[in-house]
């Protein structure tokens, strides 16, 4: 097997689904790079008792007009996911294919930026590399944003430069921005009681019911308005896109339910203020009549949560890096991605992402 192969073995080994601790997987790269050369620091931090940590390596003489190589080690959950025919944390290669989880988000990406340091000589380099793999990328970009204001202290006199190729799976085409990510939770706290006598209570499931429809109707307008700048840039949605990722409710079937919370995500186009949407279920939210069918005077009370925010991305064009890729792959397109990235984290230190990447997005968080 070679080195490559090798380390995308040792990495799927590691179980870094973002709930648990990236620290073992990281000290894995970290003694990689140590051993060729690169200046090492590992940023620990614990999150609810868990070790989390990120990345940062490099070589090369100080300057400004270096380059990053980012990705992230965590990945999304496999247990209980169906479909899957091989071991998920044991990679396996057949007819081609490399199986197991993160093969394509994005251990493997992460494989061949050590495969690359193994082939560099570091002394040889006239302007720097810096390698930057980071946790918890899949739960809103945690890791970066707990990273990025310590990049300095991380470095020391060390480069910082001002472009980062974040290789998420783009089956190598080549993204020069990407929408952000606002996450939030609702929870609608009715009135209990006997399911024979519904006018004693509110139920909460039927109010959440109307929340959520009201959340459908913002999601209405937001499709209804694109501009062709973003039709461009994003040829299937080129609005901001909302979803409702779990509910939970209601504790027996002859009961009124007297709690009910959902949790909701939307994607923000980045030229637009990301907090906009938020503000503007919050509002609606507040004037919904929250009272259900079945009862004709009480009402429930909806509570939103604080929101969770990834920035989006818009990278300038015409730069280097994408003059590089785009002689490398022979491209001459650019557009946006749809999913977020910790691109958005990094623009907060002045550094220009694009995303480019070996894999398939419709592979990645997929059994297999």
């Amino acid at each position: 097997m070679t080195y490559l192969y090798e380390i995308l073995d040792e990495l799927v080994l590691a179980d870094t689904v973002s709930h648990k601790s990236s620290a073992t997987a990281m000290q894995l790269l970290a003694d990689h790079l140590d051993g060729r050369g690169f200046s090492v620091r590992l940023q620990h931090d614990d999150q609810e008792g868990v070790r989390k940590t990120n990345l940062v390596a490099w070589a090369g003489s100080p300057g400004q007009d270096g380059l990053i190589l980012s990705g992230h080690v965590d990945v999304v959950p496999f247990e209980d996911q169906p479909g899957w025919t091989r071991d998920p944390l044991r990679m396996t290669l057949e007819d081609d294919r490399i199986y197991g989880r993160g093969t394509s988000d994005m251990k493997g990406f992460i494989a061949q930026c050590l495969e690359a340091a193994r082939r560099i000589e570091p002394r040889s380099l006239e302007r720097p590399i810096v390698f930057i793999f980071t946790s918890d990328e899949e739960i809103g970009c945690q890791g970066a944003a707990r990273l990025v204001p310590e990049l300095p202290k991380l470095l020391g006199d060390g480069p910082l430069p001002r472009l980062a190729w974040i290789g998420e799976p783009t089956s190598f085409q080549v993204f020069h921005a990407h929408k952000g990510i606002v996450a939030f939770e609702v929870r609608v706290i009715g009135v209990g009681g006997h399911s024979s006598v519904p006018h004693t209570g509110v139920n909460a499931i039927a109010v959440a019911a109307k929340a959520i429809e009201e959340i459908g109707a913002i999601q209405r307008e937001l499709r209804a308005v694109s501009t062709s700048e973003h039709r461009a840039l994003y040829r299937d949605a080129p609005y901001t896109t909302v979803n409702l990722g779990t509910i939970a409710g209601g504790s027996a079937l002859n009961m009124i339910a007297d709690d009910c919370s959902f949790s909701v995500s939307y994607r923000p186009l980045p030229d637009l203020e990301p907090l906009a949407v938020y503000d503007q279920i919050r509002e609606r939210l507040a004037a919904l009549d929250a009272r259900d069918d079945g009862s004709s005077g009480r009402r429930a009370s909806i509570q939103i949560g604080e929101p969770m925010v990834a920035p989006g991305l818009r990278s300038p064009r015409g730069t280097p890096l994408e003059a590089a890729l785009f002689e490398f792959l022979e491209a001459k397109t650019c557009s946006g991605a749809p999913y977020c990235t910790d691109g958005g984290q990094f623009k907060r230190a002045g550094i220009d992402s694009l995303i480019c990447g070996p894999g398939d997005l419709d592979q990645a968080h997929q059994p297999d």
